[in-house]
């Protein structure tokens, strides 16, 4: 389920909790200046060229001619129209940067808002790729030979990963008149983001942080037909209600996601051991997970769902897309933790399980700044460098506060923050707790240094 946002360059926002999803600069409302000369609209001073004042069309007023391709849908007829930019003033109009080649790119395509104009940017390689993938768009593209405009656009919004989707409101020379990050809002609000306006976003976002606010543990797992999850024991169904007052973690995961397939049984591992310890406190299970399946059918979800012991939501149940786009998940696999209240702890809880295994329980802010406290003062006692039997480089203690910051570790390939041993020649770095140790002499005699 591992989708790939568009890269683009914009005004770094630093983090502020979780008020941090509802920030609107993020968006980069009019973040790019235009200076579209005297006379000249900014449409035209985008799209058109010295040679050009039109875009393709499947369905243009006037056809330049047709031809019959075959297409990953089989034989089609694609037609080329041209409908002249012109056209297109007045309309908000997106600049869609995207390939044939890249597959999450095929995800976003069809989730593409139908309100607005688009104007198709392509990366693709040849022109057969080109005509190929332009069969699924029902919108307007800059001709495929058109290499320069392709270039210029791409400089113009330092466009640097795709797909890409630049957001142009009609009001010229207003200083949010531009979006750069329409991707994200389309995956988060569809249709319902048009017309794109600082106000609408605006507004979109005051509603979504309402939610969060007021949110409960039946609002986010029960829906009008079902007020259960499903279990491994007789009954099968356990009631939501039942959950209430617990810590819940609600895993995103599905049998096709080989690190999801990785992380399974050391979250299994780690649920138990919580458990074990609240059983000794005199508590019974105040730790739950609930399996969000993003797996293509039936069996692959009974596969491996066998493989966990805790609870799921059932196979194809409509709240795993509501859960899904709530929580914003892009990739999987993915652990939100619930507070005894019902509310958002964090979204964290896979890298914050990865840090700190079962110490990591309850997750809370408190708990978190207590264990990174106390990886500081271990740090203390830590070798400023080490050799690791991974790397062929002696590698150096940092910190995220010195040349450090969130990294995947290329031992154990899961997230990585806070202290960590770095190669700065390779980029190589690995959590604290994977380097193993090995004596100087056999590294410098195999040329390591």
């Amino acid at each position: 389920m591992r989708q790939e946002a568009a890269v683009v360059k914009r005004v770094e926002v630093k983090s502020n909790g979780a008020d941090d999803a509802y920030d609107l600069r993020k968006y980069g409302f009019g973040e790019c200046e235009m200076d579209c000369g005297s006379g000249t609209s900014r449409l035209f001073s985008l799209l058109a060229s010295k040679d050009r004042d039109f875009l393709l069309s499947p369905s243009g007023s006037q056809l330049v001619f047709y031809q019959t391709i075959r297409s990953r849908h089989g034989l089609k007829c694609l037609y080329l129209r041209q409908v002249k930019i012109a056209d297109l003033e007045g309309k908000v109009v997106g600049i869609y940067f995207s390939a044939n080649w890249y597959q999450p790119c095929h995800k976003f395509t069809p989730v593409l808002a139908k309100r607005i104009e688009i104007v198709f940017v392509s990366s693709d390689e040849d022109v057969n790729a080109f005509d190929d993938y332009r069969c699924s768009m029902p919108w307007l593209a800059v001709p495929f030979s058109d290499l320069e405009s392709k270039r210029a656009l791409s400089r113009k919004f330092d466009v640097e990963g795709i797909p890409c989707l630049i957001i142009l409101q009609p009001n010229n020379y207003r200083q949010d008149s531009i979006v750069v990050d329409g991707v994200d809002l389309i995956y988060r609000y569809g249709v319902q983001a048009y017309p794109f306006t600082k106000e609408r976003v605006e507004e979109l976002l005051e509603k979504e942080k309402d939610k969060h606010t007021n949110q409960t543990l039946r609002d986010l797992l029960t829906n009008h037909k079902r007020d259960f999850l499903i279990g491994h024991k007789i009954p099968k169904q356990v009631p939501v209600a039942s959950l209430i007052g617990k810590t819940i973690g609600l895993y995103f995961s599905a049998e096709w996601c080989s690190p999801g397939v990785e992380f399974t049984p050391k979250l299994a591992s780690i649920y138990q051991k919580i458990n074990q310890e609240s059983s000794l406190n005199g508590h019974h299970q105040d730790f739950q997970i609930v399996f969000v399946s993003s797996d293509h059918d039936q069996t692959s979800f009974d596969s491996y769902f066998r493989t966990m012991p805790w609870l799921a939501l059932p196979y194809g149940d409509p709240n795993i897309k509501t859960l899904t786009k709530y929580f914003d998940i892009r990739g999987i696999p993915s652990l939100v933790i619930l507070g005894p209240d019902g509310k958002t702890v964090t979204k964290q809880g896979r890298n914050l399980l990865n840090l700190y295994q079962e110490n990591a329980y309850p997750f809370t802010e408190a708990r978190v700044e207590f264990l990174e406290r106390q990886a500081d003062e271990a740090a203390k006692n830590l070798p400023k460098s080490e050799l690791h039997s991974g790397h062929g480089h002696r590698l150096t203690l940092v910190s995220e506060g010195n040349g450090g910051g969130p990294f995947i570790c290329c031992d154990c390939d899961e997230q990585g923050s806070g202290w960590a041993y770095q190669c700065i020649e390779c980029g190589y770095e690995v959590h604290t707790k994977c380097v193993r140790v090995v004596d100087n002499g056999p590294l410098l005699r195999e040329g390591y240094s």
